[in-house]
């Protein structure tokens, strides 16, 4: 009789400790204590209240990582493969630490939603004479416990990544304004000029850029830029290389080839040679009808005359920001009709591919602007984006794409 209540007190005792360890941990987990306290929480549950010796807990993370150990000296490395868990028919696995090896007599998989979360190794009872080990006689609480436990840690990382991806989204969308804010917001129509353009980044913010500037009563000055790389930084790159640009032409009185120069030096300065601008600049005058121009390792704009002849604007330089100082500049100078239209446009257009994985190419571009020249500026930048809607299929845009139509009367 005494046996019997000593066994129904020692049940009692052993449910009272569960239920208590249970309810601390949903405390901590409802005060959102971080991992490190949640692990220290497990290591004295299984250490000081289970006397367990030696415990080593594996957790996914692109490998199994250890993740808590005691009674072990050393570093574990990670394990890849998941088999080398259960390569042992007697459940007994040796984990080669910096020290030596060590031996684990049990091994218990965890899973949530049948997936397995986590591996805990288990060196038992060591020499202790307990007639029945207490992994044996916990392996239920043991496995649930450690269940909640990983499973509170898993959603802490998801609760951080979510603040991540928020701050991140956030960043994109200011990004996104502050991008919306380079390029002109209305462009001329008018007796002199009739001005269109298409923008599509690739992603929420990117790195291509156009603009448009009535220098003076007789001269206009278009542009457009491609920066290396895409995102947060190659936008803010190009809001600093915008800014400038403008700069210039408003405060200062520089050749077409001094501009060129002192946006090379902003941009090695802001990117630190780690990224690099492709560039198109050019001046129209208006009563001359001279178009200079200097092409700095860009895709060379379309230029066609009222008889319908295509030229290819490319003379100029190597990419800005590629060197701290550019060794040569041509500058390009050609008289264009009246009617004439220039067509720029960024990479993103001429490579973007079809299921075969073939380019549009310069020259489908070319060959659809002189079948289409009657056209507004406007109809002609829908018809290529149509086009190029057509021709990729189900491929998706590999890069920004940016295009800039001029009609010069």
């Amino acid at each position: 009789m005494a046996i019997r209540q000593k066994r129904l007190l020692d049940r009692i005792k052993d449910k009272d400790f569960k239920l208590q360890s249970l309810l601390e941990t949903t405390k901590a987990i409802n005060n959102k204590v971080g991992t490190e306290e949640l692990l220290a929480i497990y290591k004295t549950t299984l250490r000081d209240d289970l006397s367990i010796e030696k415990v080593i807990l594996f957790a996914f993370d692109g490998a199994w990582k250890c993740i808590l150990k005691y009674g072990v000296e050393g570093e574990i490395g990670d394990i890849a493969d998941e088999t080398y868990f259960k390569q042992s028919n007697n459940i007994s696995l040796n984990i080669d630490s910096s020290v030596s090896d060590e031996a684990f007599d049990i091994v218990i998989p965890v899973s949530h939603n049948d997936k397995p979360i986590a591996y805990l190794l288990v060196g038992d009872i060591g020499e202790q004479e307990i007639k029945v080990s207490p992994v044996i006689k916990h392996m239920n609480f043991i496995q649930t416990f450690t269940n909640i436990i990983l499973v509170a840690i898993e959603n802490e990382k998801m609760a951080v990544d979510i603040l991540r991806q928020e701050r991140t989204k956030k960043e994109l969308e200011l990004a996104a304004e502050m991008q919306a804010l380079l390029v002109p917001d209305t462009l001329p129509k008018n007796d002199l000029h009739e001005i269109a353009a298409v923008y599509k980044p690739h992603q929420q913010v990117g790195g291509d850029y156009y603009d448009f500037m009535q220098l003076n009563e007789q001269e206009v000055m278009f542009c457009m830029a491609d920066v290396s790389g895409k995102g947060v930084s190659a936008a803010f790159l190009m809001s600093n290389f915008q800014a400038y640009l403008r700069a210039i032409f408003t405060y200062c009185n520089m050749s077409l080839e001094e501009v060129v120069r002192e946006l090379n030096s902003r941009v090695m300065s802001s990117a630190m040679g780690e990224k690099y601008i492709t560039f198109f600049i050019a001046i129209f005058n208006n009563e001359t009808r001279e178009l200079r121009y200097i092409n700095c390792g860009h895709n060379p704009p379309v230029s066609v005359n009222a008889a319908g002849k295509a030229e290819l604007l490319s003379l100029g330089s190597i990419g800005l920001g590629m060197f701290e100082e550019i060794p040569t500049i041509s500058q390009g100078s050609l008289v264009l009709d009246k009617n004439a239209l220039v067509v720029c446009y960024t990479d993103g257009l001429v490579e973007l591919e079809n299921e075969d994985h073939e380019e549009y190419s310069l020259e489908a571009l070319e060959e659809l602007i002189l079948a289409n020249l009657e056209k507004t500026p406007e109809q002609l930048n829908r018809l290529i984006m149509q086009s190029l809607e057509d021709y990729r299929g189900s491929m998706p845009y590999i890069d920004d794409t940016a295009l800039l139509t001029c009609r010069l009367f």
